[in-house]
């Protein structure tokens, strides 16, 4: 199971899941300018984020896994899963960045977004009010790897990877898709995924987990970890718009 953090997340973020898949053989990749690889270069694309991941699981040698994709780690996801690499066999996208970008993702709203991470202050509020929807007893781990960016990093996906049109990718997607919703995120509503996400791809399953917010890897782990270790129920098919 191979698994890509949000923006301002890192590998860590999964490690509460993780802890609840035991025997299971996973990989964690922090993106290209946070965490461990913050001093990589960019650019800081959505492009480059998917070339880098598909390098990683090559250099791995995976030749049967899922991939896990969480918020702009799902967003990467898509474009990964676009162009079926070998041994890709379930798509799982947590809280993912949608398809089509939603109406809110606007040039104000993306000016506003790309300051949530400008101190721990801010960093604090956004975790507060707007990332998670249940108490946490890890807060000062968002607040450092969202800190923990650096400042092109940070600002790529507020400024450029949201407001991304990937459905034409999306549709190229082959693989089962779980498209895993917060009851209550406020990031990535239930109705955007729903609405934005779920008419491009073409097997795809929407589970909702009552009660959470954006942060379901830390908010819902034992949830979350049940359903990415379970097969991904293939509804028909049907074809993408």
């Amino acid at each position: 199971m191979v698994f890509l953090h949000y923006w301002g997340g890192s590998a860590r973020t999964w490690q509460p899941v993780i802890d609840r898949l035991p025997g299971r053989a996973t990989l964690t990749i922090e993106a290209r300018g946070w965490g461990r690889s913050r001093e990589l270069p960019g650019p800081y694309t959505l492009d480059q984020l998917a070339q880098d991941t598909r390098a990683v699981i090559a250099d791995a040698g995976l030749t049967d896994y899922v991939l896990v994709g969480h918020s702009m780690g799902g967003k990467v996801a898509q474009l990964v899963a676009a162009t079926r690499p070998a041994g890709l066999r379930e798509l799982v996208l947590v809280g993912s960045g949608p398809a089509k970008p939603a109406p809110v993702v606007t040039p104000e709203y993306q000016r506003g977004l790309s300051h949530a991470y400008d101190s721990d202050e801010s960093v604090a509020a956004v975790r507060d009010n707007v990332l998670t929807a249940t108490p946490l007893s890890n807060k000062d781990q968002i607040v450092e790897d969202s800190r923990a960016g650096n400042p092109e990093a940070t600002a790529g996906w507020p400024l450029h990877g949201i407001a991304q049109d990937i459905t034409r990718e999306a549709r190229e997607i082959e693989v089962p898709v779980l498209v895993i919703a917060g009851e209550h995120d406020q990031v990535e509503p239930v109705d955007v995924l729903r609405d934005n996400l779920m008419p491009y791809l073409r097997n795809a399953h929407l589970h909702v987990i009552p009660g959470a917010g954006h942060l379901m890897p830390l908010e819902a782990p034992g949830e979350l970890a049940n359903l990415v270790s379970t097969p991904v129920p293939v509804p028909p098919s049907r074809s993408g718009r």
